[in-house]
């Protein structure tokens, strides 16, 4: 193994590779919590709620993620100073805007998808709606939104290059960062271009990262829909 490698390989796996998943983990969990809350609340018969929802998910659904990204990092620091978020932060703040838009409507779909009856069925036991939706409709819906829930995981997990754009060292910018450092002349670098290896190693990670994801969300396709 050549002796350029090692470094080049650990600078990957110890601060790309987390911040990728820092990122990732973020935008899923706010993905998930706010866009199941919005999606249920799009089901009620309040209108003027249901018209602020459906905006929230046309414009987020509607604009590329680097837009999205953009505001964030550069336009919320216009508006007030307190907004100013580091790279990282930034893109999962955009990513959790985009995903939630569209977990939100893949939960109305799987909410409305569970027969009137069982609604029926929860409020004649005396569930108020709150409860109806907590206690029996979600566990329904759940299951019908785990697959779409998983692919959108690939797709965040994959869009949270958009950090190196702004700046952020993730996986991608990582790559790029070590794979310009070593066409420096020594000491700084070996005077090489090793951009295919490097790169290489970049794919080769986000497939073992996504592919069994993407195969996990066909599995549960097919079984629990």
């Amino acid at each position: 193994m050549d002796d350029w490698v090692e470094p080049v390989v650990r600078y990957i796996l110890t601060e790309g590779l987390p911040a990728t998943l820092w990122v990732s983990a973020i935008a899923v969990v706010g993905s998930g919590v706010i866009g199941v809350v919005l999606g249920t609340l799009l089901t009620i018969e309040f209108w003027p709620l249901r018209g602020l929802i459906r905006l929230y998910i046309e414009v987020f659904r509607g604009l590329p993620i680097l837009v999205t990204v953009f505001m964030v990092y550069f336009g919320l620091p216009v508006i007030n100073t307190a907004l100013e978020f580091g790279p990282l932060t930034a893109t999962s703040i955009a990513l959790i805007l985009w995903g939630s838009a569209q977990v939100a409507e893949a939960t109305r779909g799987a909410v409305q998808s569970i027969p009137r009856e069982q609604h029926e069925a929860a409020a004649a036991l005396g569930f108020g709606w709150v409860g109806r939706h907590r206690s029996v409709i979600l566990p329904q819906a759940f299951r019908r939104l785990l697959p779409p829930f998983v692919s959108l995981l690939v797709n965040i997990i994959q869009n949270s290059t958009l950090a190196a754009v702004i700046g952020g060292i993730e996986l991608l910018q990582a790559g790029k960062s070590q794979t310009e450092r070593l066409t420096f002349f020594p000491p700084a670098g070996i005077g090489e271009i090793h951009a295919f290896e490097i790169f290489a190693f970049i794919a080769l990670l986000f497939f073992l990262i996504s592919f069994p994801l993407t195969r996990l969300a066909a599995y549960l396709e097919k079984r629990m829909i």
